[in-house]
């Protein structure tokens, strides 16, 4: 057994430290391993992979994307998960960075490196998540090689819509513009800690090549 895999589970690793979700925040958790380790298998994460997590809370999602051998940079303005995510850093050899900042603020291309395209693989807090998404659809040149990322599922639908139907818009102009968007699967709204008012979708993009600016 590993040390990431002797950890506490996420749910206990809360209840000890007397910590809960802050809806202010948008914060959702994902607590099921089997659902956040499928989340790193549909993002392609493999070892030596450099990832990227916005809002990873408690670390459900952080600790499947360690275990899939990647170095991974959280980022959260929520101080309050600090003790849990420095054991999850020292469990991991440490191949866990975290930045208490807020990512609506952060220059996402400082963590990218010529040589190892940068992933983002994040269950994005709920009020940010479609200007997130905006905001590094936008930037240039792209800083990532992919984006999976777990949004509600009207979001998601917003996304990955096409000409002609109700959801196309702004949003699915934009992302078809840089990327190839694909929604991969469904996660219902219980799987959820607390449930959010409706189930999310998980899906992916990938630049294409030769996008043109925007």
């Amino acid at each position: 057994m590993t040390a990431l895999e002797a950890l506490p589970p996420v749910q206990e690793s809360l209840k000890q430290a007397g910590l809960w979700a802050n809806k202010s925040l948008g914060q959702h958790f994902l607590f099921d391993l089997n659902l956040t380790r499928k989340i790193a298998r549909t993002a392609g994460v493999e070892p030596g992979d450099l990832v990227v997590e916005v809002g990873p809370g408690p670390g459900g999602l952080t600790r499947a994307l360690l275990e899939s051998g990647a170095d991974v940079i959280a980022i959260d303005k929520d101080t309050r998960f600090a003790p849990i995510l420095e054991r999850i850093a020292k469990a991991s050899d440490p191949r866990l960075e975290v930045h208490y900042e807020d990512a609506l603020q952060t220059d996402m291309t400082k963590f990218s490196k010529p040589d190892q395209p940068l992933k983002v693989v994040s269950n994005l807090p709920y009020n940010v998540g479609t200007a997130l998404l905006i905001d590094w659809l936008s930037t240039k040149p792209v800083f990532w090689s992919s984006l999976t990322l777990m949004f509600q599922k009207e979001v998601a639908e917003r996304v990955v819509a096409a000409p002609g139907t109700s959801a196309y818009g702004r949003l699915a102009v934009l992302c078809a513009a840089v990327a190839d968007a694909h929604m991969m699967f469904g996660v219902p709204a219980a799987a959820f800690t607390p449930p959010p008012q409706s189930g999310f979708g998980g899906g992916t993009s990938h630049p294409q090549t030769g996008a043109r600016s925007l």
